[in-house]
Parts: structure tokens; sequence; C-alpha cells
């Protein structure tokens, strides 16, 4: 393992998780496998991420494994499960790989999200035919786009880090009481 890496897992696993470190990579490393084989799901680019994280202040990422969760948000979590950073009572703002999550992580998110209004939620079209379909009725669509705004799979295995060209789009939510530019929208 790269000095970088032991680095990363060694801040970013505390002592209270119950499970040894050997036993949680290897649950990761299962999980990245089973959501690689899952055609909906992608690791959205970092520069994607990036934006969304400046643009809502974020400081929490929902989804994906610890193996690509991008290491530059502060806290990251799958549903209620910290897979690093600090417990917090209050709700954080927070950028959401929707197809990141399994439908148990996603009921249970569902109830913060209902009544916060600083989250960013990244999906492809849910319904029928590549329609759009709210992911829950407290939110709004802000941007759609087709193109390379996720990462190619594979790439945690392979070290590559190269942007996949497919048809799958990507659209971006916010919550229904949540605001954002023009501007901003336009950007993204």
């Amino acid at each position: 393992m790269d000095g970088a890496q032991w680095h990363l897992l060694k801040h970013t696993r505390t002592n209270d998780v119950p499970t040894p470190l050997g036993s949680s990579l290897q649950n990761e490393h299962t999980r990245q496998l089973r959501l690689d084989k899952d055609k909906q799901h992608r690791s959205f680019s970092w520069k994607l991420l990036r934006t969304l994280k400046s643009v809502s202040h974020a400081t929490q990422y929902q989804g994906d494994t610890a193996l690509t969760i991008p290491p530059f948000f502060k806290n990251a979590r799958r549903g209620t499960e910290r897979t690093w950073g600090e417990e917090r009572d209050s709700p954080q703002p927070m950028v959401i790989n929707w197809p990141g999550l399994m439908d148990k992580e996603k009921t249970e998110l569902i109830p913060t999200l209902s009544t916060t209004y600083n989250w960013i939620l990244l999906t492809h079209p849910l319904g029928a035919k590549n329609k759009s379909q709210p992911p829950l009725k407290e939110s709004q669509r802000i941007a759609r786009a087709d193109g390379k705004c996720s990462r190619h799979k594979g790439r945690w295995r392979e070290g590559k880090d190269e942007l996949t060209t497919h048809s799958m789009t990507t659209e971006v939510w916010i919550s229904t009481r949540g605001r954002i530019s023009e501007a901003t929208r336009i950007a993204l």
C-alpha cells in the first residue's frame, strides 16, 4: 500500500469503529466491485464534485465507497453510516451521489433531505426512456447534461484517472427550498 493511501486510511478511520481495518477494506472492496457491475452507477468527475462542493459549501459527501470517495470532503457517509470524518448532530451541507447509495441508505437519508435545504444531489434520469423524475418530492432539477461527467469504471483498480464517454445523462437536483444563482446553474 502506498504511503499516501496508508496516510488517508490512518487519518480517516477511527478507533471507535468496531471492525478492524482489514475487514473494513474487504467490505469496501466487495461493495465497489458490486457497484462496478451496476450499469446505473458512476463515480462522478472530481472537477464536477469540486464545483458542487464550492457552490454549496459542502463538507459532507454521500455515496460510493472509501475507495472512490473524493478526499477533499471533510466527512463521508452512506445513509447514516459514517465512512470517515466527524460525527455531527446537525445536518451538514452535502453533495450526494444518488446511484452510489443502496436502497436502504437512500431510505435512511430521505428524512434529512426532506427537512433540510443545503444539499445537491447527482443522479441519472430515474424515469422510463431517459425522462426526468424527481428523486424525492422536495427536489427541483437545476441542470441536466450529457457527456463526460463521470469517471471510468474500475479506475480505482487500474490507476487511470480518465473520464468516460458514454450516453448516460447526469442530472443535478437541489431542495425546493434551496436557491442557486442563474450564473452558477449555467456553469454546472
